[in-house]
C-alpha cells in the first residue's frame, strides 16, 4: 500500500500509509499512531481495518520535529519515542487528523463517515479528535494524559469509545478515576475497564501484550465502528 501526502492546515505536507479495501469502497478510518511513527505496526492496524472494509489512513503526526520516523519499542528506539513525544503539539497534531479527516472524506473510495482509532499517544489524540473534530466516532485505547485534558469533554458530541488498562503503568489508579469519573454520564462515551492489562495490551509482539483482551477490544471497536461508520 502507497504512502500519500496530505496537506497541513497552515501549510506544508505530511505523509499518510493508504490501505484500501478490496471491495475498492469504505468508511474511513485515521489511524492515529503511538509514540514509535507510522512504524510496522501502525500500517499493520490500516492493513487490517482495510481488510475488513474500510478505507485506512495513517498520518505521520511527527513530521513536524521529524519525517518518517519509524521506531520499534526497545532499547534507545524507546527513548527517542519518548522525545519525541515531549516535543509533540497536541493541537497541531489534531488538526493534521483533521486534515487527514478530510482527505478520507475527498478520497473517491471512501463512503462518507470517517472514524479514528488511537493507540498510547494516538488514544489520547483520538479522545481530542472526538472533542475537536468533526470526525463520526473515535476510540481511544490506553490513552496517556486523558486525566489532564478532560475540559474538552464538554465538545464530545459524537460518539468515543476509549479502553483502559487497569495496571496502566503510564496511567495511574487515581488518572484512571478523574477519567471515570468526568466520562460516565456523558451520553456519547462507553468506557471499557480491562482488569489485570498493562499499557498496549493490544499491541501484538508487545511485553504486555494480552490476546484474550486484546481480542475483546479489538471485537468491541469493531462492533462500534460497524454501528456508527455504515
Amino acid at each position: 500500500m502507497p504512502d500519500i501526502t496530505i496537506h497541513a492546515a497552515d501549510g506544508g505536507g505530511f505523509s499518510a500509509y493508504l490501505a484500501t479495501p478490496k471491495s475498492g469502497k469504505g468508511p474511513g478510518i485515521v489511524v492515529i499512531q503511538e509514540i514509535f511513527g507510522v512504524n510496522p505496526w501502525i500500517r499493520q492496524i490500516a492493513d487490517r481495518y482495510a481488510a475488513a472494509g474500510y478505507v485506512a489512513m495513517a498520518p505521520d503526526l511527527f513530521w513536524r520535529i521529524q519525517p518518517g520516523i519509524q521506531l520499534t519499542d526497545k532499547g534507545e528506539d524507546f527513548q527517542k519515542a519518548l522525545g519525541l513525544m515531549q516535543k509533540l503539539d497536541g493541537a497541531k497534531a489534531v488538526e493534521d487528523i483533521q486534515a487527514t479527516i478530510a482527505a478520507l472524506r475527498r478520497n473517491p473510495a471512501c463512503t462518507g463517515r470517517v472514524g479514528a482509532v488511537g493507540y498510547c499517544l494516538g488514544g489520547s489524540l483520538a479522545y481530542r479528535t472526538a472533542a475537536r473534530t468533526d470526525v463520526d466516532a473515535s476510540v481511544g485505547y490506553y490513552g496517556v494524559g486523558i486525566e489532564g485534558i478532560l475540559a474538552d469533554a464538554a465538545t464530545i458530541k459524537k460518539p468515543l469509545m476509549l479502553h483502559i488498562a487497569e495496571k496502566d503503568q503510564f496511567v495511574p489508579p487515581e488518572a484512571q478515576a478523574k477519567i471515570k469519573g468526568a466520562l460516565k454520564d456523558n451520553p456519547h462515551v462507553t468506557l471499557h475497564s480491562y482488569a489485570g492489562a498493562d499499557h498496549a495490551f493490544a499491541r501484538d509482539g508487545g511485553d504486555h501484550f494480552d490476546a484474550a483482551k486484546a481480542e475483546l477490544a479489538n471485537r468491541r471497536t469493531a462492533e462500534f465502528f460497524h454501528q456508527n461508520l455504515n
